[in-house]
């Protein structure tokens, strides 16, 4: 089991992206809360990143759940934009991590936090994290603007794009050589056969959406077929859901409870 190879270690803890799917990983926070397990770390990218940082802050798991009942009602924080490069103004999401951070800096935290973001116009990976004088909201409207969905963040006037265009399972940038992975686009978030739909259309996004995981897997997979550290990794079984599946938070938990 795993929470045998961790217990009494320092390690860091490591979440990925991957949007509503990611609910998925406060089902393992609540089990490494009922196991007295804390990290000493933490890395997170996109929606990993913000479910991170609520924990490096103190924030329960409990208390991380009942946030996003704020998200299952897409209208909560969709703001559809008119003008720019994406669809969706980030003006209502900035106003929930707002309530929830508000000027908290990336080196105020409890738990180092490590944030990932892309730089848009070099493609370099940014990780934001205790040395930058940061705001936390900031670098969490940075990692999870997915581009021409999500406004791009512009920090310092370098603009930001989500992190998993670079690195979706941060495991590169953990500080300890022992990992807790919770990889929610791993092996376990795509289905093994063609998409059956009667309509054309739904089997076209179906087909998009697959393909997108199956890009962010092998990414990670070469991620770690070259570490040399010690990583254990949690893949929740999300195949049966859509990265925008918010109304589904509760079923979604679920899938992360009894991993470790």
């Amino acid at each position: 089991m795993i929470q045998k190879e961790i217990k009494n270690k320092e390690f860091c803890l490591v979440l990925s992206g991957g949007g509503a799917l990611g609910i998925a990983q406060i089902g393992v926070l609540n089990d490494l809360e009922k196991m007295n397990l804390s990290p000493s770390e933490i890395v997170g990218t996109s929606m990993g990143a913000i479910i991170g940082a609520c924990l490096s802050i103190g924030m329960k798991e409990r208390k991380i759940f009942s946030l996003f009942k704020d998200f299952a009602n897409i209208f909560n924080w969709v703001k559809f934009s008119f003008s720019g490069n994406s669809i969706i103004s980030s003006k209502k999401i900035e106003k929930i991590l707002d309530n929830i951070f508000f000027d908290i800096k990336m080196k105020d935290t409890k738990i180092p936090l490590k944030v990932i973001a892309t730089n848009t116009l070099s493609g370099n990976i940014k990780v934001f994290n205790s040395t930058d004088d940061v705001k936390i909201k900031d670098a969490l409207l940075a990692s999870m603007a997915i581009p021409g969905i999500f406004e791009e963040k512009r920090i310092d006037n370098i603009i930001y794009s989500d992190g998993f265009l670079c690195e979706n399972l941060g495991i590169n940038q953990s500080s300890y050589d022992d990992i807790l992975a919770i990889d929610v686009l791993g092996k376990n978030s795509f289905n093994k056969n063609m998409p059956n739909n009667f309509f054309k259309t739904n089997n076209v996004l179906d087909m998009f959406e697959k393909s997108m995981r199956i890009l962010i897997y092998n990414q990670t997979k070469t991620s770690l077929s070259i570490s040399k550290k010690n990583i254990y990794i949690l893949e929740p079984t999300t195949k049966d859901y859509k990265t925008f599946h918010f109304h589904k938070y509760k079923e979604i938990r679920e899938l992360g409870l009894g991993l470790l």
